[in-house]
Protein backbone atom coordinates (compact mmCIF):
# COMPACT_ATOMS: atom_id res chain seq x y z
CA UNK A 1 0.00 0.00 0.00
CA UNK A 2 1.32 3.43 -0.96
CA UNK A 3 1.86 5.68 2.04
CA UNK A 4 1.02 9.38 2.00
CA UNK A 5 2.77 11.82 4.32
CA UNK A 6 0.08 14.08 5.77
CA UNK A 7 0.27 17.65 7.02
CA UNK A 8 -2.57 18.15 9.48
CA UNK A 9 -3.57 21.81 9.38
CA UNK A 10 -4.96 23.03 12.70
CA UNK A 11 -5.06 21.85 16.29
CA UNK A 12 -8.68 22.43 17.31
CA UNK A 13 -11.51 19.96 17.93
CA UNK A 14 -11.61 18.46 14.43
CA UNK A 15 -7.82 18.12 14.29
CA UNK A 16 -8.10 15.97 17.40
CA UNK A 17 -10.61 13.83 15.50
CA UNK A 18 -8.35 13.40 12.46
CA UNK A 19 -5.02 12.96 14.26
CA UNK A 20 -5.84 9.50 15.67
CA UNK A 21 -7.57 8.44 12.43
CA UNK A 22 -4.51 9.35 10.35
CA UNK A 23 -2.33 7.33 12.72
CA UNK A 24 -4.71 4.35 12.52
CA UNK A 25 -4.64 4.20 8.71
CA UNK A 26 -1.88 1.99 7.26
CA UNK A 27 -1.56 4.18 4.16
CA UNK A 28 -1.26 7.52 5.97
CA UNK A 29 1.68 8.92 7.93
CA UNK A 30 1.26 12.00 10.12
CA UNK A 31 4.28 13.97 8.97
CA UNK A 32 3.49 17.51 10.17
CA UNK A 33 1.05 19.29 12.47
CA UNK A 34 0.74 22.94 11.51
CA UNK A 35 -0.49 25.88 13.52
CA UNK A 36 0.79 29.48 13.27
CA UNK A 37 1.04 29.28 17.07
CA UNK A 38 3.93 26.85 17.50
CA UNK A 39 3.07 26.04 21.12
CA UNK A 40 -0.30 24.66 20.04
CA UNK A 41 1.28 22.67 17.21
CA UNK A 42 3.87 21.26 19.60
CA UNK A 43 1.22 20.19 22.09
CA UNK A 44 -0.72 18.32 19.38
CA UNK A 45 2.48 16.74 18.00
CA UNK A 46 3.28 15.46 21.49
CA UNK A 47 -0.08 13.66 21.42
CA UNK A 48 -0.13 12.30 17.87
CA UNK A 49 3.41 12.49 16.50
CA UNK A 50 4.68 14.35 13.48
CA UNK A 51 6.73 17.55 13.42
CA UNK A 52 5.25 20.74 14.82
CA UNK A 53 5.56 23.60 12.32
CA UNK A 54 4.36 27.21 12.22
CA UNK A 55 5.61 28.21 8.74
CA UNK A 56 2.96 27.46 6.11
CA UNK A 57 5.28 27.94 3.15
CA UNK A 58 7.79 25.53 4.67
CA UNK A 59 5.07 22.95 5.29
CA UNK A 60 3.84 23.07 1.70
CA UNK A 61 7.38 22.99 0.29
CA UNK A 62 8.34 19.95 2.39
CA UNK A 63 8.91 16.94 0.07
CA UNK A 64 7.81 14.59 2.88
CA UNK A 65 4.31 16.15 2.78
CA UNK A 66 2.29 14.40 0.10
CA UNK A 67 -1.15 15.78 1.03
CA UNK A 68 -2.86 18.07 3.52
CA UNK A 69 -5.83 17.58 5.82
CA UNK A 70 -7.44 20.95 6.61
CA UNK A 71 -9.11 20.91 10.02
CA UNK A 72 -8.95 24.63 10.78
CA UNK A 73 -11.84 27.08 11.44
CA UNK A 74 -14.23 27.38 8.51
CA UNK A 75 -13.31 30.96 7.65
CA UNK A 76 -9.70 29.87 6.96
CA UNK A 77 -10.47 26.93 4.65
CA UNK A 78 -10.34 28.84 1.37
CA UNK A 79 -6.95 30.43 2.13
CA UNK A 80 -5.42 27.04 2.91
CA UNK A 81 -7.04 25.44 -0.14
CA UNK A 82 -5.54 28.11 -2.38
CA UNK A 83 -2.09 27.74 -0.84
CA UNK A 84 -2.10 23.93 -0.98
CA UNK A 85 -3.40 23.88 -4.55
CA UNK A 86 -0.64 26.25 -5.68
CA UNK A 87 1.86 23.91 -4.02
CA UNK A 88 0.40 20.90 -5.88
CA UNK A 89 -0.69 19.07 -2.72
CA UNK A 90 -3.84 16.89 -2.67
CA UNK A 91 -6.36 18.31 -0.21
CA UNK A 92 -8.85 16.85 2.24
CA UNK A 93 -10.89 19.70 3.78
CA UNK A 94 -13.27 19.59 6.71
CA UNK A 95 -16.79 20.78 5.90
CA UNK A 96 -18.36 23.20 5.18
CA UNK A 97 -16.00 24.54 2.56
CA UNK A 98 -16.95 28.08 3.60
CA UNK A 99 -19.99 30.08 4.74
CA UNK A 100 -19.98 32.30 1.61
CA UNK A 101 -20.74 31.19 -1.93
CA UNK A 102 -18.37 33.81 -3.33
CA UNK A 103 -15.51 32.39 -1.27
CA UNK A 104 -16.45 28.85 -2.31
CA UNK A 105 -16.28 30.08 -5.91
CA UNK A 106 -12.78 31.40 -5.14
CA UNK A 107 -11.69 28.00 -3.86
CA UNK A 108 -13.14 26.25 -6.90
CA UNK A 109 -11.30 28.68 -9.19
CA UNK A 110 -8.03 27.85 -7.42
CA UNK A 111 -8.71 24.14 -7.89
CA UNK A 112 -9.38 24.69 -11.60
CA UNK A 113 -6.18 26.73 -11.99
CA UNK A 114 -4.11 24.20 -10.01
CA UNK A 115 -5.79 20.80 -10.47
CA UNK A 116 -5.10 18.58 -7.46
CA UNK A 117 -7.24 15.87 -5.88
CA UNK A 118 -9.71 17.59 -3.54
CA UNK A 119 -12.15 15.96 -1.12
CA UNK A 120 -14.63 17.68 1.15
CA UNK A 121 -15.15 15.91 4.47
CA UNK A 122 -18.87 15.17 4.33
CA UNK A 123 -18.21 12.28 6.69
CA UNK A 124 -21.82 11.15 7.10
CA UNK A 125 -21.72 9.71 3.58
CA UNK A 126 -19.11 7.29 4.91
CA UNK A 127 -21.10 6.04 7.89
CA UNK A 128 -21.77 2.33 7.20
CA UNK A 129 -25.50 2.57 8.03
CA UNK A 130 -26.07 5.63 5.85
CA UNK A 131 -24.14 4.09 2.97
CA UNK A 132 -26.14 0.84 3.28
CA UNK A 133 -29.43 2.77 3.15
CA UNK A 134 -28.28 4.57 0.00
CA UNK A 135 -27.32 1.28 -1.64
CA UNK A 136 -30.72 -0.19 -0.78
CA UNK A 137 -32.41 2.79 -2.45
CA UNK A 138 -30.14 2.53 -5.50
CA UNK A 139 -30.86 -1.20 -5.83
CA UNK A 140 -34.58 -0.46 -5.96
CA UNK A 141 -35.44 -2.29 -2.74
CA UNK A 142 -38.18 0.26 -1.95
CA UNK A 143 -39.27 0.83 -5.53
CA UNK A 144 -39.47 4.46 -6.58
CA UNK A 145 -38.30 6.87 -3.88
CA UNK A 146 -41.22 9.01 -2.70
CA UNK A 147 -40.05 10.48 0.61
CA UNK A 148 -36.70 10.74 2.37
CA UNK A 149 -36.52 11.85 6.00
CA UNK A 150 -33.76 12.72 8.44
CA UNK A 151 -33.88 13.28 12.19
CA UNK A 152 -30.76 15.04 13.48
CA UNK A 153 -31.00 16.29 17.07
CA UNK A 154 -28.04 17.30 19.22
CA UNK A 155 -27.88 16.61 22.98
CA UNK A 156 -27.45 20.26 24.03
CA UNK A 157 -26.91 23.73 22.52
CA UNK A 158 -23.32 24.77 21.77
CA UNK A 159 -21.64 27.75 23.46
CA UNK A 160 -23.01 31.07 22.27
CA UNK A 161 -19.54 32.04 20.98
CA UNK A 162 -19.73 29.07 18.62
CA UNK A 163 -23.21 30.06 17.46
CA UNK A 164 -22.05 33.60 16.66
CA UNK A 165 -19.34 32.28 14.33
CA UNK A 166 -21.31 29.36 12.89
CA UNK A 167 -22.98 31.08 9.94
CA UNK A 168 -26.44 30.14 11.24
CA UNK A 169 -28.08 26.82 12.01
CA UNK A 170 -28.78 25.84 8.40
CA UNK A 171 -25.18 26.46 7.29
CA UNK A 172 -23.68 24.94 10.44
CA UNK A 173 -25.85 21.87 11.01
CA UNK A 174 -28.55 21.31 8.39
CA UNK A 175 -25.89 21.35 5.67
CA UNK A 176 -24.77 17.87 6.79
CA UNK A 177 -28.27 16.48 6.29
CA UNK A 178 -28.66 18.37 3.02
CA UNK A 179 -25.56 16.82 1.49
CA UNK A 180 -26.36 13.35 2.81
CA UNK A 181 -29.96 13.30 1.59
CA UNK A 182 -29.18 14.79 -1.82
CA UNK A 183 -26.46 12.13 -2.16
CA UNK A 184 -28.92 9.38 -1.25
CA UNK A 185 -31.66 10.74 -3.53
CA UNK A 186 -29.23 11.33 -6.39
CA UNK A 187 -30.69 14.76 -7.15
CA UNK A 188 -30.77 18.33 -5.86
CA UNK A 189 -33.89 20.32 -5.00
CA UNK A 190 -35.69 22.74 -7.27
CA UNK A 191 -37.32 24.41 -4.26
CA UNK A 192 -36.93 24.52 -0.47
CA UNK A 193 -39.24 25.48 2.36
CA UNK A 194 -37.92 25.90 5.88
CA UNK A 195 -39.07 27.17 9.26
CA UNK A 196 -37.16 27.80 12.45
CA UNK A 197 -37.87 28.52 16.08
CA UNK A 198 -35.93 29.06 19.29
CA UNK A 199 -37.24 27.07 22.25
CA UNK A 200 -34.18 25.89 24.17
CA UNK A 201 -31.62 28.68 24.45
CA UNK A 202 -32.83 32.31 24.42
CA UNK A 203 -29.27 33.51 23.76
CA UNK A 204 -29.42 31.79 20.36
CA UNK A 205 -32.69 33.57 19.60
CA UNK A 206 -31.14 36.88 20.66
CA UNK A 207 -28.49 36.32 17.97
CA UNK A 208 -31.23 36.00 15.37
CA UNK A 209 -30.64 32.26 14.97
CA UNK A 210 -32.71 29.12 15.59
CA UNK A 211 -32.24 26.10 17.80
CA UNK A 212 -34.97 24.04 16.11
CA UNK A 213 -35.78 23.81 12.39
CA UNK A 214 -37.85 21.86 9.89
CA UNK A 215 -36.90 21.78 6.23
CA UNK A 216 -38.55 20.38 3.11
CA UNK A 217 -36.72 19.93 -0.19
CA UNK A 218 -38.75 19.33 -3.37
CA UNK A 219 -36.79 17.25 -5.85
CA UNK A 220 -37.07 17.31 -9.67
CA UNK A 221 -38.48 13.76 -9.57
CA UNK A 222 -41.30 14.89 -7.27
CA UNK A 223 -39.78 13.17 -4.22
CA UNK A 224 -40.02 15.13 -0.98
CA UNK A 225 -37.18 15.33 1.53
CA UNK A 226 -37.79 16.31 5.16
CA UNK A 227 -35.06 17.35 7.62
CA UNK A 228 -35.82 17.68 11.33
CA UNK A 229 -33.08 19.45 13.36
CA UNK A 230 -32.80 20.42 17.00
CA UNK A 231 -29.98 21.93 19.08
CA UNK A 232 -31.21 20.03 22.16
CA UNK A 233 -32.50 16.53 22.80
CA UNK A 234 -33.20 15.15 26.28
CA UNK A 235 -32.32 11.56 25.36
CA UNK A 236 -29.02 12.07 23.50
CA UNK A 237 -27.79 12.37 19.92
CA UNK A 238 -30.77 11.35 17.78
CA UNK A 239 -29.65 10.30 14.27
CA UNK A 240 -32.11 8.44 12.06
CA UNK A 241 -32.93 8.16 8.36
CA UNK A 242 -35.96 6.80 6.56
CA UNK A 243 -36.43 6.22 2.84
CA UNK A 244 -40.04 5.51 1.79
CA UNK A 245 -40.99 4.30 -1.66
CA UNK A 246 -43.89 2.78 -3.53
CA UNK A 247 -42.45 -0.67 -2.83
CA UNK A 248 -41.42 -0.39 0.81
CA UNK A 249 -39.26 1.44 3.33
CA UNK A 250 -35.76 1.28 4.80
CA UNK A 251 -34.56 2.95 8.01
CA UNK A 252 -31.41 3.47 10.00
CA UNK A 253 -31.60 3.31 13.80
CA UNK A 254 -29.83 5.14 16.58
CA UNK A 255 -26.57 3.75 17.94
CA UNK A 256 -25.94 2.70 21.54
CA UNK A 257 -22.93 1.29 23.35
CA UNK A 258 -25.08 -1.72 24.21
CA UNK A 259 -27.82 -2.68 21.76
CA UNK A 260 -29.43 -5.42 23.85
CA UNK A 261 -33.12 -5.05 24.64
CA UNK A 262 -33.90 -6.23 28.18
CA UNK A 263 -37.17 -7.51 29.64
CA UNK A 264 -37.74 -8.42 33.30
CA UNK A 265 -40.21 -8.05 36.20
CA UNK A 266 -39.56 -4.33 36.58
CA UNK A 267 -39.45 -3.29 32.94
CA UNK A 268 -40.70 -4.34 29.55
CA UNK A 269 -38.01 -2.65 27.45
CA UNK A 270 -34.70 -1.26 28.71
CA UNK A 271 -31.85 -0.13 26.50
CA UNK A 272 -28.70 1.87 27.03
CA UNK A 273 -28.69 5.63 26.27
CA UNK A 274 -27.83 6.85 22.79
CA UNK A 275 -24.30 7.68 21.73
CA UNK A 276 -23.52 11.07 23.26
CA UNK A 277 -22.63 13.19 20.20
CA UNK A 278 -21.20 13.12 16.68
CA UNK A 279 -17.67 12.22 17.81
CA UNK A 280 -18.97 8.93 19.20
CA UNK A 281 -21.81 8.22 16.74
CA UNK A 282 -19.79 8.91 13.60
CA UNK A 283 -16.38 7.76 14.80
CA UNK A 284 -15.95 5.15 12.06
CA UNK A 285 -17.10 7.52 9.33
CA UNK A 286 -14.08 9.82 9.77
CA UNK A 287 -11.70 6.91 9.25
CA UNK A 288 -13.71 5.73 6.22
CA UNK A 289 -13.61 9.24 4.71
CA UNK A 290 -9.82 9.38 5.04
CA UNK A 291 -9.65 5.90 3.51
CA UNK A 292 -11.63 7.18 0.50
CA UNK A 293 -9.23 10.13 0.20
CA UNK A 294 -6.20 7.82 0.30
CA UNK A 295 -7.72 5.48 -2.29
CA UNK A 296 -8.56 8.38 -4.61
CA UNK A 297 -5.12 10.01 -4.39
CA UNK A 298 -3.13 6.79 -4.74
CA UNK A 299 -5.53 5.43 -7.37
CA UNK A 300 -5.38 8.63 -9.45
CA UNK A 301 -9.13 9.22 -9.43
CA UNK A 302 -11.41 11.99 -8.22
CA UNK A 303 -12.59 11.70 -4.59
CA UNK A 304 -16.32 11.14 -4.21
CA UNK A 305 -17.23 14.26 -2.17
CA UNK A 306 -16.23 17.25 -4.29
CA UNK A 307 -15.98 21.01 -4.08
CA UNK A 308 -19.05 21.13 -6.34
CA UNK A 309 -20.95 19.11 -3.71
CA UNK A 310 -19.85 21.65 -1.12
CA UNK A 311 -21.07 24.55 -3.29
CA UNK A 312 -24.44 22.85 -3.83
CA UNK A 313 -24.96 22.02 -0.14
CA UNK A 314 -24.14 25.60 0.87
CA UNK A 315 -26.45 27.04 -1.80
CA UNK A 316 -29.29 24.87 -0.49
CA UNK A 317 -28.53 25.77 3.15
CA UNK A 318 -28.56 29.48 2.33
CA UNK A 319 -31.84 29.05 0.47
CA UNK A 320 -33.26 27.32 3.58
CA UNK A 321 -32.14 30.24 5.75
CA UNK A 322 -33.84 32.68 3.36
CA UNK A 323 -37.02 30.60 3.37
CA UNK A 324 -37.12 30.50 7.17
CA UNK A 325 -36.56 34.26 7.29
CA UNK A 326 -39.18 35.18 4.66
CA UNK A 327 -41.73 32.37 4.98
CA UNK A 328 -41.54 31.74 1.24
CA UNK A 329 -40.37 28.88 -0.95
CA UNK A 330 -36.91 29.55 -2.37
CA UNK A 331 -35.13 28.07 -5.39
CA UNK A 332 -31.42 27.41 -4.62
CA UNK A 333 -28.88 29.10 -6.88
CA UNK A 334 -26.46 26.45 -8.11
CA UNK A 335 -23.17 27.18 -9.90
Amino acid sequence: MQTLGIALMGTGRMAHVYGPKINAHPGLRLEVIYNPRIASATKAADLYGGRAMDDLDAVLADPAVDAVVIATPTDTHVDYIEAAARAGKPIYCEKPLDQSLSRVDRAMAALRDHPVPFMLGFNRRFDPDNAALREAVKRGEIGRLNMLMSWSREPSPPPIEYVRASGGYFVDATIHDIDLLCWIAGERPVEVMAAGSCMFDPQIGAEGDFDMTMTTLKMPSGALVHINNSRACAYGFDQRLEAFGDGGMVQTLNHRDDNLVRWDKARTVAREPLKHFFLERYDQSFYNALDEFHAAVTGNRAPSATAEDGHAALAIALACAESARTGRAVAPEFA
